[in-house]
């Protein structure tokens, strides 16, 4: 077994920096010397999970070791870490929707993901007995012991860790939401509420996706520049004051002939905001929850009318094996903004600083790189 330092989270509010063991992988597995790992605010939520987990679950490395089994990646290979590992057998993935795999998925109600979407049980021990991995992954360790459905090779030579990192969630939930799950289309007009990681990723999607108008709305006036560079061809700051975000639908509305937008993608995971893009768009248009808010809400159905169509999607409707060779490609054309988006990086000895300038709101994304 390979010993190496790990983000291991309590349950209770806190983490330490500890020693654990992975072990050599079994047939199906791969082990990944972890490169680097992207932060979200899912990372800092996981402290409060009820249990010891090994933290995190973006993230990029290279190929320590394979299983017998394996031969989508070789020994050597750059690769990109995909927490929605398929079983590729069950209902949801033959029609397609991996991202949502009844036996293997982390998040989906009823799925197993434990027994079947994890490496074996014992693979992983912190203190000498086995330890969960967030996502099935745990990428805020030093080495990752994973499914080989987890990985996907990295076909860029030049790509930074850092970079590669991000596309493990963030940027695949907001390009995927915009690129696979709304299929927004040419001349089209867009509206992204919160410009984090996410929000960017969403902007970015849409400006690929060939939209004429992109409308970016935050409270924060330095992320909306950060917008404007990424994208957005219009700003609205908001006031926090501003229930639903009304009065800034109304601004939305001036800018589309007051008719609405043809989309709007909530990235707050403000629950309070979870109807705030059904009052962005115009009738029969479509209204995308992109931040997985999970709380009860109370939602106006005038806000409905009329036949406008909410979408709430997992990960943008990802298949790591299709999207992440793509996403890749609009990098290197220069289409899609990585590199520029990694504010700042930070060793894994100060992780805290990382979640405190996160939930502060400093960084476009924030990435622990390893030695």
């Amino acid at each position: 077994m390979r010993t190496c330092h790990a983000a291991i989270a309590n349950g209770k509010g806190d983490f330490i920096i500890d020693v654990i063991k992975v072990s050599e992988p079994r047939s199906d597995e791969v082990l990944v010397k972890i490169k680097a790992a992207g932060l979200c605010h899912t990372d800092y939520d996981s402290l409060w999970w009820g249990k010891p987990i090994v933290m995190g679950h973006e993230g990029a490395g290279v190929v320590e070791a394979v299983g017998t089994s394996v031969h989508n990646v070789e020994v050597g290979d750059s690769v990109i870490l995909n927490w929605a590992t398929p079983c590729r057998n069950c209902f949801q993935c033959s029609l397609g929707n991996e991202h949502i795999c009844e036996k293997n998925s982390p998040v989906v109600a009823g799925a197993n993901g434990y027994t079947e979407g994890h490496a074996h049980l014992d693979g992983t021990l912190w203190n000498g007995n086995p330890i969960e991995r967030s996502f099935n992954i745990g990428t805020l360790s030093e080495y990752a012991l994973v499914k080989a459905s987890a990985v996907v090779k990295n076909p860029a030579e030049q790509m930074p860790f850092a970079s590669a990192s991000i596309i493990s969630c963030g940027v695949m939930t907001g390009y995927g939401s915009v690129v696979n799950s709304a299929i927004v289309i040419p001349d089209s007009s867009v509206v992204v509420l919160g410009t984090g990681g996410v929000g960017l990723s969403v902007i970015q999607g849409a400006k690929i996706s060939g939209a004429s108008k992109i409308i970016a709305v935050d409270i924060n006036k330095d992320r909306l520049q950060l917008a404007n560079k990424f994208g957005a061809t219009h700003l609205i700051h908001a006031d926090k004051a501003d229930r639903g975000l009304l009065n800034a639908a109304q601004q939305v509305k001036k800018l589309t002939e007051n008719r609405g937008a043809d989309y709007a993608f909530e990235c707050t995971a403000v629950p309070e905001l979870g109807a705030a893009p059904l009052a962005m768009v115009r009738n029969a248009g479509t209204a995308v929850q992109v931040s997985g808010i999970e709380q009860e809400i109370v939602v106006d159905m005038n806000l409905f009318e009329w036949d406008k169509i909410y979408i709430n999607p997992l990960y943008g409707g990802c298949n790591p094996e299709r999207d992440f060779p793509k996403i890749v490609g609009h990098y290197e054309s220069g289409a899609l903004k990585l590199d520029e988006m990694v504010t700042r990086t930070y060793s894994l000895e100060n992780l805290q600083e990382a979640f405190d300038d996160m939930v502060s709101g400093k960084n476009a994304k924030g990435v622990i790189v390893y030695d």
